[in-house]
């Protein structure tokens, strides 16, 4: 089965047969994939009426557990983000009433932000709704290749999450 990323490397091979374009038979393939995803994403959360930022901060509080709370701090972290980001976003789903902002009893001027019943509810369908979709991508592969493929995936994405500052 030849897909557009055989014809892309085909056209650079007769383009520029000077250069080893091997790097996008694979990396070309996994950027084609991460733009599926993007959309296979982007549908979830709307059928919950969720931005794909909404889905991220949500899922940090409930993958916390009960209580389902984490301060701005810990948010960050996990998602990435500025910490003028991070407030506008907790200030946006406080608004919608997805998540509550709560003193943090172990420091006087911190607060904490935990998920709301509704908030937790939201979070439990997108992500229902997501593995769904994520589901019929991987249709195609066995149990052992999608383990195989995750485990090669792994090796290179490590490097990356484990720099330091990151």
């Amino acid at each position: 089965m030849e897909d557009e990323v055989d014809r892309l490397v085909a056209a650079w091979r007769r383009e520029r047969p000077d250069l080893d374009v091997e790097p996008l038979e694979v990396l070309s393939r996994v950027s084609r994939l991460a733009r599926h995803l993007d959309r296979a994403r982007r549908l979830a959360f709307s059928e919950h009426s969720l931005e794909p930022w909404e889905f991220d901060v949500l899922t940090s509080l409930r993958r916390a557990g009960d209580p389902y709370q984490l301060s701005p701090g810990q948010l960050l972290t996990q998602t990435l983000v500025t910490s003028g980001t991070m407030t506008n976003r907790i200030d946006r789903l406080a608004k919608k009433g997805l998540v509550e902002r709560l003193p943090d009893p172990s420091d006087r001027r911190g607060v904490l932000v935990r998920l709301t019943v509704e908030g937790r509810d939201r979070a439990d369908q997108a992500l229902a709704g997501l593995l769904e979709q994520e589901r019929a991508i991987l249709g195609e592969l066995s149990r052992t290749q999608r383990g195989e493929l995750a485990g090669l995936l792994r090796q290179l994405t490590a490097p990356f999450d484990n720099i330091p500052g990151n």
